[in-house]
């Protein structure tokens, strides 16, 4: 499952990243493997996505949330 699947209030761990680009960008921000993401808020027209991870809040576009594989 993708991160941008879910709905508020789900969470998820991070498993794996699909783009590679994308990924060091994510981790050099928190995003990392192993690590527990919620989503707290979705925009009314479904981008960007706010998510907490690593103890703050994150906000990513649907497509960056896209390439984040959840377990």
């Amino acid at each position: 499952m993708k991160l941008s699947q879910l709905e508020i209030g789900e969470t998820g761990i991070v498993k794996e990243f699909t783009d590679l680009e994308m990924s060091v960008k994510l981790m050099e921000m928190g995003c990392l493997p192993g690590e527990e993401v919620r989503i707290s808020r979705i925009a009314p027209l479904g981008d960007p996505i706010a998510i907490h991870v690593s103890g703050y809040q994150l906000s990513l576009r649907r497509f960056e949330a896209s390439t984040i594989i959840l377990q």
